[in-house]
């Protein structure tokens, strides 16, 4: 087993290894969610800290750790008769991105069950994890399916197992600790919510902090053994420290000062719901314990808003998750001065070796180093209004610039969809063959079986018992006869926006229409769990403005601040698309692709730029690539050059206002992957 790098030994991130301590001290709390970018000691602090967690004690024998005081009385390996038992380290169970269904609740033996009538349940990792820790990094990639049966555990802190008519219910109570890059997309709101606390995490732009971080990662790759081995001292301190403030705990005083200043705090940010003055109660109760303290002050309420709000204030996925500190004390001090809260301790930490990190340093050791569109823009008149017949801005050939406009504000869109049954990651937008949904069909497993279908097995079965010497009433079932249930849902596709911002498409009202339906799109895809991909076209040439991603936010961010004016390189923007799409083929078969095309149809510059755009879109029509062009077409004259790049692509074309989901044009369904279909969707 290898050694895990020691907690103490990380240097800095001082909200990380705090948020991860106080729920140790407390895992009432609810676990953490560490938002950063790569390389930043997330999953290293995490591992880490179960080194820290106090041992558990646990039924001998017993497979899903129940504790010996209090059995529980549905556990499947009990009942357990109240009594000793026997100690161990807590656990740190790591749930892989890609993990089945069955990994994660437990799998039956189905076989046995139906022969023999035997519940013989194999534990998942919900089992692995209770009392202990659940880590999953990257948290905000796992699929839908695994996000519900975490929901459910966490909120009902049992895990249940039904496979057709076999039930098995077992305790499920873990601290949730998640990590993610933001870059990558974030998570499903209910999912979120879960995290009692969120902390961001960056590195450290002071180069003494940065040499240090250097200095210790070299000395534990060459020798971990003995680098551990130089901080064991210092880890078992604040293990004692852990276990001194969970007793400590109890005796806690939590009075109606610090809880009028919670429940005002959390009024004041608007977030949803009770369970973030929950949180933060818990929060501020386990930071006086942590610091030694029986009473709750200010400073206590003041950092768990800090770490307990932030992921709660979001009101749509393009939010940034933070804070207003100046709003929060403001708050704290109009709602402050009751029975306890602002009351200063004159001894807050009595520990007669005090930490000099104070109740905010995570209880580390004394380090070497450091501790470590508003867009004016939006205003200025467009110079391409009146040279749409071109697609030119009138200052020079190619040329005329414009600055950014806000996008409009987004809007419920229609159901795009591509036709067709696909096999790609679960989502919401497109039919596909997928683990969850209703049952179409049967077929032999490949692998593991994994969804019975129990008539079909019976069916294959049933002809061979005589010859199988059946006797009992037991149905004698063979591995051939089982059948995987053929399931239907939603998957998710990669949406690949190619946005026009020519000169044509210039105008600046135009244009905040422009960007607020491509952000009412964006939003959209959001919410079915779609990878999506920006390629953008003006001047002389495309570029690619963000490859295909989860990260909606990143995709908005770049759509906000793009510029316009030039000419309408139609057919560059076109070719760059295909070569998206053909390398993201590449990586990820199973995944179908929807090219959202936004623009006036208009193409310039360059030799024959109208031929030359219809062979490009061509492309897609002869790869089946299903499509849609989104026309910006505006004025009393119209060319309908939109709907005839439609038919080029083999796609389907709507206007802004049939895109609407309140539109009376109804409702687009799918969008058309075959030659020959331009017209608008109706």
């Amino acid at each position: 087993m290898s050694t895990p790098f020691p907690f103490t030994a990380v240097v800095g991130q001082d909200d990380l290894r705090l948020a991860l301590l106080l729920n140790a001290v407390s895992p009432a709390v609810g676990g953490v969610l560490v938002r950063g970018e790569k390389g930043t000691a997330k999953s290293t602090a995490v591992r880490a800290l179960s080194a820290l967690m106090p041992e558990v004690d646990v039924v001998a024998g017993c497979r899903f750790s129940c504790d010996p005081v209090s059995p529980d009385p549905a556990c499947p390996d009990g009942p357990h008769e109240t009594g000793a038992g026997t100690s161990r380290p807590a656990r740190m169970v790591e749930l892989p991105v890609g993990a089945s269904e069955d990994r994660l609740v437990g799998a039956l033996d189905i076989e046995r069950a139906l022969s023999e009538g035997v519940k013989a349940f194999e534990p998942g990792l919900l089992a692995d994890a209770h009392r202990g820790i659940l880590y999953v990094d990257e948290v905000n990639l796992l699929h839908d399916h695994l996000v519900d049966l975490l929901l459910d555990a966490a909120a009902m802190g049992a895990s249940y197992v039904e496979r057709e008519g076999v039930s098995v219910r077992h305790a499920s109570k873990f601290l949730l600790v998640g990590t993610m890059n933001p870059e990558e997309g974030e998570l499903r709101p209910q999912l979120l919510d879960r995290f009692g606390l969120t902390v961001e995490v960056a590195a450290s732009r002071e180069p003494d902090q940065r040499v240090e971080v250097v200095r210790r990662r070299l000395a534990y790759d060459d020798d971990p053994a003995g680098f551990a081995a130089r901080w064991a001292d210092d880890e078992a301190a604040v293990r004692a420290r852990i276990v001194a403030a969970r007793e400590l705990l109890p005796s806690v005083r939590l009075g109606d000062g610090a809880l009028r200043q919670i429940a005002a705090t959390c009024a004041a940010f608007e977030v949803d719901g009770m369970r973030a003055d929950i949180v933060m109660a818990r929060t501020a109760t386990a930071l006086a314990a942590w610091a030694g303290r029986t009473d709750v002050l200010a400073e206590d309420v003041r950092q768990a808003a800090l770490l307990a709000l932030p992921h709660r204030r979001r009101r749509n996925p393009f939010d940034a998750p933070g804070l207003d500190e100046d709003k929060l004390d403001d708050t704290l001090e109009e709602f402050g001065g009751g029975d306890d809260a602002g009351d200063e301790d004159p001894d807050p930490d009595p520990d007669p070796d005090p930490d000099p990190d104070g109740p905010g340093g995570g209880g580390q050791p004394p380090q070497d180093g450091p501790d470590g569109d508003d867009s004016p823009a939006a205003d200025v008149p467009a110079q391409g209004e009146h040279s749409e017949g071109d697609g030119q801005a009138p200052a020079a050939p190619g040329g005329g610039e414009q600055s950014p406009v806000r996008a409009a504000e987004p809007f419920r869109t229609k159901m795009l969809s591509v036709p067709g049954l696909g096999e790609g990651a679960a989502g919401r937008r497109s039919r596909a063959r997928t683990e969850h949904g209703r049952t179409t069909g049967a077929r032999r497993p490949r692998g593991a079986l994994t969804k019975l279908h129990l008539a079909a097995t019976v069916q294959a079965a049933a002809p061979h018992q005589r010859a199988r010497g059946r006797s009992g009433p037991g149905l004698v079932v063979r591995r051939d006869d089982l059948r995987q249930a053929t399931r239907e849902g939603r998957e998710g596709n990669l949406v690949l926006f190619v946005v026009d911002a020519s000169g044509s498409m210039a105008a600046r009202q135009r244009m905040s229409a422009v960007k607020g339906a491509v952000l009412s799109l964006l939003l959209d895809a959001y919410q079915r769990r779609d990878k999506v991909g920006l390629v953008t076209f003006r001047g002389k040439d495309a570029e690619v403005a963000l490859p295909p991603t989860s990260s909606v936010d990143a995709a908005a961010a770049r759509l906000e601040s793009l510029p316009t004016g030039g000419r309408t390189p139609l057919a560059a923007g076109l070719l760059r698309a295909h070569d998206v799409l053909r390398v993201e083929r590449l990586r990820d078969p199973a995944r179908r692709s929807l090219v959202v095309v936004v623009t006036d149809g208009r193409a310039t510059g360059g030799p024959e730029p109208v031929t030359l755009a219809g062979r490009a879109a061509r492309l897609f029509a002869a790869d089946g690539v299903a499509s849609v062009v989104v026309d910006c077409e505006s004025g009393p004259v119209r060319l309908g050059l939109a709907g005839q790049l439609a038919g080029e692509l083999g796609g389907t074309a709507v206007t802004l206002d049939e895109l609407r989901a309140d539109s009376i044009a109804g409702l687009v369904r799918d969008v058309q992957g075959s030659r020959g279909n331009g017209r608008r969707a109706a």
